[in-house]
């Protein structure tokens, strides 16, 4: 018959086969529980995402603009009333804080605005035109200094100054101003004029808009068509 001490050791042999399948079964366990938490996290995280997403998708198109407006215009209120408790002017304080590079950029960007404000009057027409080719003028800073040293205190004429009509523009000075004018001929030449109308054209519109429609018809497709309009004016067509 088996010993007592044969019957136990069998069984602290199974105990210590057991404890790392346990240890490997439980490592396994704790992980799934991490995937699981991890994956309903997510879930979280993307119906929250989904959620911002239609509310983004429902706003206004310039709802981004109008937002930093109203987050600016906060702002603004803001330091103007700290300003007014201090005593001290909002519009003066806003310009000292305005950097050189800022403030560079901001007079190229008005600069680069161009507004047309369309004809208004002749004297209006006649300022733009002068204010347009003044800009074109490239100055003679050598020739501006040779008059200055000639002409000495009157060259800034006064009441009492009597240089008038004494001033003799040079050649290439002639030559300049005439170049300008036949630009400025050729230009209004290329103007687009309202077309005369013509009496013996044949009428096919019913008002200008279907005459316009006609015409740039014709341009397109009259070659394809001149066939068939002939045959219609015979009473020839099929």
């Amino acid at each position: 018959m088996a010993t007592s001490a044969e019957v136990v050791a069998p069984s602290s042999e199974e105990e210590a086969a057991e404890t790392p399948a346990a240890q490997k079964r439980e490592e396994r366990l704790r992980k799934f529980r991490e995937l699981h938490f991890k994956r309903n996290e997510a879930r979280k995280l993307n119906h929250q995402e989904v959620v911002e997403e239609d509310k983004r998708l429902k706003l206004p198109s310039n709802w981004e603009a109008k937002k930093a407006r109203l987050e600016y215009e906060l702002i603004v209120d803001q330091k103007k009333k700290e300003c007014a408790e201090r005593g001290e002017d909002y519009d003066r304080v806003k310009l000292l804080e305005i950097s050189a590079e800022d403030a560079e950029r901001w007079e190229r960007k008005k600069k680069k605005k161009n507004p047309d404000p369309g004809f208004s009057g002749y004297a209006e027409a006649q300022l733009r035109q002068y204010q347009r080719l003044t800009k074109q003028i490239k100055p003679d800073m050598d020739n501006y200094e040779r008059q200055r040293e000639e002409c000495g205190e009157d060259f800034h004429p006064t009441s009492n100054s009597l240089i008038h009509g004494t001033h003799v523009p040079s050649k290439e000075s002639i030559d300049r101003m005439v170049d300008d004018v036949e630009k400025q001929i050729e230009k209004r030449s290329k103007y687009s004029r309202r077309r005369a109308y013509n009496d013996d054209a044949d009428i096919d519109y019913i008002n200008e808009r279907n005459a316009k429609f006609n015409k740039k018809a014709e341009r397109f497709y009259g070659k394809y068509t001149a066939e068939i309009k002939q045959n219609l004016e015979r009473g020839t067509a099929v």
